[in-house]
């Protein structure tokens, strides 16, 4: 499991924030906290429970309050916000900042940025970008693809298939995200997020003929940055001594990052065309999602008949 942070330089980039003072701080300030604060109890002289790691965000309420201030206590209470050493201050609405904001950034060299966007959209576009750039990862060997609006990832040894299912997939109309190494995301307790590395972003390597361009070759609709993990294929290497059940009646569950995925194992031998058996398998997980299982049925009609 990784996780790292994001430097300020990106954040400022992405989100096309004005600098006001920088202080050579931008490229090495690194934020690794998934959250904004809006200080205004800070800036009132509460800082039990501050979270001075944050990005600090100023809007109409707190400049309203600053500026119902005398600049000696307008001041004053910057200094204690900025003395606590938080990462940075944005000023949402292209608010213009106090004389004594900036002086007293000067001597604690916090950074000051400043957007025309509302407080709110900030707010939640930043949280929701740091939720993602900041969930704990890890990097498996498979391949991520969509199948009818399910992210299916197809994990497997070395061999089994995995790549020329998922080009099979892509001929079939179904989207590639990841080949080979997917990085996946955990961005919440319950939802994990997939997508490739970006210098193999798109590509897929087939045994014998090398590295494709699978937008080059299929056009954008075949591909797609990211998606949601929501069904995992396992494709093992068919084995005579096992004995494998034609019909499944248990669960079966992979844990990736400490959460749990709906999975199905799929034993590969010669003639077995696994980009049927995966399209197949992931409508029958949707079909499932809304309640219709055909085993069930199937047992209901043998007892009931």
């Amino acid at each position: 499991m990784k996780q790292t942070g994001v430097r300020l330089r990106q954040i400022v980039e992405l989100f096309s924030f004005a600098v006001i003072r920088d202080f050579d701080k931008i490229d090495s300030t690194c934020i690794k906290v998934a959250d904004v604060t809006r200080p205004g109890l800070q800036l009132a002289g509460y800082f039990k429970h501050v979270g001075s790691d944050r990005i600090q965000l100023i809007g109409n309420m707190e400049m309203a309050f600053l500026e119902s201030l005398s600049p000696e206590d307008r001041r004053a209470s910057i200094d204690r916000l900025f003395a606590t050493g938080i990462p940075c201050l944005i000023l949402s609405r292209s608010y213009k900042p106090f004389p004594e904001l900036l002086e007293s950034a000067s001597q604690y060299k916090i950074p000051i940025l400043q957007s025309d966007e509302a407080t709110a959209t900030i707010y939640g576009s930043l949280v929701k970008y740091l939720n993602v750039e900041l969930a704990p990862k890890t990097f498996l060997h498979g391949g991520l693809v969509e199948v009818l609006g399910e992210g299916v990832l197809i994990l497997g040894e070395s061999g089994v298939g995995k790549s020329e299912t998922a080009l099979e997939l892509v001929k079939r109309g179904h989207r590639l995200i990841a080949d080979d190494l997917v990085e996946v995301r955990r961005v919440s307790d319950t939802t994990l997020l997939g997508q490739a590395p970006e210098n193999i972003r798109y590509m897929l390597e087939i045994r014998g003929l090398g590295i494709l361009d699978i937008k080059e070759l299929y056009g954008v609709s075949s591909v797609k940055e990211q998606e949601s993990i929501d069904f995992i294929i396992n494709l093992e290497f068919w084995k005579e001594t096992e004995s494998y059940r034609k019909i499944e009646t248990a669960t079966e569950t992979t844990t990736i990052l400490g959460v749990s995925v709906p999975s199905v194992t799929i034993p590969v031998r010669p003639g077995r065309n696994l980009a049927i058996i995966v399209e197949f398998a992931a409508i029958d997980f949707r079909h499932k999602k809304m309640g219709h299982d055909a085993i069930k049925e199937l047992t209901d009609r043998i007892y009931n008949r």
